[in-house]
């Protein structure tokens, strides 16, 4: 019995190491999603007015800079308070809310900045982009090709690189990561390798060689800004030093967490429909101040460029296709942490919940984009393949879309058939036009 159970076991264990090794860029998984039409294909996105999306999308400096002068205000007023009872307990509390502000919001505010939705002002957008990269540990140039890959590539296996709750997950990283100690390691390593002039493989499958000098400036004056703080903390003899600067990365990053895992956890793979790889959750005015509105993480995806202060009314306008929005945190992590245990044992599992009466069908073009993500053969070249980039599925079946897509005019139909696309040809309904383009996905609608 004993002998079973260990045969069974490692089993189980080789198993889902293979599982594991299909998210790897590097990986043959990364063509066969290409072939297969997973790649940049075209996602469902919620119909909106040409006239309501334009304004929708309509950038103001006022929301942004009134929210980061008083985050950075915070900053500086919880640091004052720390700085000035270092040596008693009492600087305990205030360093515990100057790391969440530093650990945890530098995240949301770098994530806003890296679509260049924050601000109407560039600079001001770059700027903050720069210090919230900093504060979080991530390399600009790097983070924003792979943020950019995220978006087009949301979940598909073998080719977005920020899939943070994989099947199975990995319990004990992501446990001991609430306080940094599996990202702040590897931020080092990545500066270190970044400084020497080298990317992973991973790094190299989306970051353009034009642009592979900035990440090596980058990582050495962020090493030269560490040794500094170092060497000051062993000048002073003390650790303040550290606590003020990369400290907070390690002991205000509670926050990061909860929140990031809510945004896809347990749900599907593969998928093209952001209704079914995505979550919008809602949250208290403190929290939605503090993670910049990204809670309203459904509608983010499909139409990321939107600024954060209009999510709330993009969500208005979409939440007819729309599970219903998880009334709280805690609602929504009631369903992620029996789904993630499950698919400890079965990965084919996540969560599909129900659309309300009237709402557009989850788009499922074929067989493949069922949420399972079971494994995509690498298809030979030809019609048949070329039929299957499209997304569709190689055995007879044409799409299963009713779509509105800020990226085309086309619009599909379920068929049964013989693998011809019944496709026909309607007015964009959902997008509005601007010359400015989005800079963590490089899309604009525009010409």
């Amino acid at each position: 019995m004993r002998r079973a159970k260990e045969l069974g076991a490692g089993r189980r264990s080789g198993v889902n190491k293979e599982r594991l090794e299909r998210y790897s860029l590097a990986g043959p998984e990364n063509q066969a999603a290409v072939q297969a039409g997973l790649s940049g294909g075209d996602w469902f996105r919620s119909a909106v007015p040409r006239k309501r999306m334009k304004e929708l999308m309509r950038r103001s400096d006022y929301p942004a800079i009134r929210d980061t002068v008083i985050w950075l205000g915070l900053l500086a007023l919880f640091a004052g308070l720390g700085i000035a009872f270092w040596g008693s307990w009492w600087a305990v509390p205030f360093f515990l809310v100057y790391g969440i502000l530093y650990g945890s919001t530098s995240d949301s505010r770098w994530h806003e900045a890296g679509h260049g939705t924050a601000f109407r002002t560039r600079w001001i957008d770059q700027g903050l982009y720069q210090l919230a990269s900093f504060m979080i540990m991530r390399d600009p140039t790097t983070w924003r090709w792979s943020h950019t890959r995220h978006h087009t590539d949301t979940l598909i296996l073998g080719r977005d690189p920020e899939i943070a709750v994989m099947r199975p997950a990995r319990l004990a990283r992501l446990v001991v990561n609430f306080v940094g100690l599996v990202d702040v390691p590897l931020a080092f390593a990545s500066m270190f390798r970044h400084a020497a002039g080298r990317l992973t493989a991973d790094e190299a499958d989306y970051v353009p060689a034009s642009e592979r000098h900035k990440v090596y400036r980058t990582a050495r004056i962020d090493l030269a800004i560490y040794a500094a703080t170092i060497g000051l903390a062993i000048g002073f003899r003390s650790w303040l030093p550290v606590v003020l600067i990369g400290g907070p990365r390690l002991y205000g990053a509670l926050l990061l967490y909860v929140y990031s895992f809510t945004q896809h956890a347990g749900m599907g793979e593969n998928v093209l429909d952001y209704r079914l790889n995505t979550r919008t959750v809602k949250m208290c005015r403190l929290n939605r101040f503090l993670y910049w509105n990204m809670n309203y993480h459904v509608e983010h995806h499909m139409f990321p460029m939107v600024p954060y202060y209009r999510l709330p009314e993009l969500h208005e306008e979409v939440k007819g296709d729309l599970a219903p929005a998880y009334p709280s945190l805690w609602a929504a992590y009631q369903e992620i942490i029996p789904a993630v245990w499950r698919q400890l044992r079965d990965q084919e599992y996540y969560v599909r919940r129900e659309l309300p009466p009237g709402a557009v069908p989850y788009y499922q073009p074929a067989a493949i984009n069922d949420g399972r993500a079971l494994p995509v053969p690498v298809l030979s070249t030809g019609p048949t393949a070329a039929l299957c980039r499209r997304g569709l599925r190689c055995a007879g079946w044409t799409t299963s879309i009713r779509r509105t897509s800020s990226r085309s005019r086309t619009t599909a139909r379920t068929t049964r058939s013989t693998g011809r696309p019944a496709m026909s040809t309607t007015p964009r309904t959902g997008t509005a036009r601007t010359s400015r383009r989005c800079c963590a996905t490089g899309w604009s609608w525009g010409g």
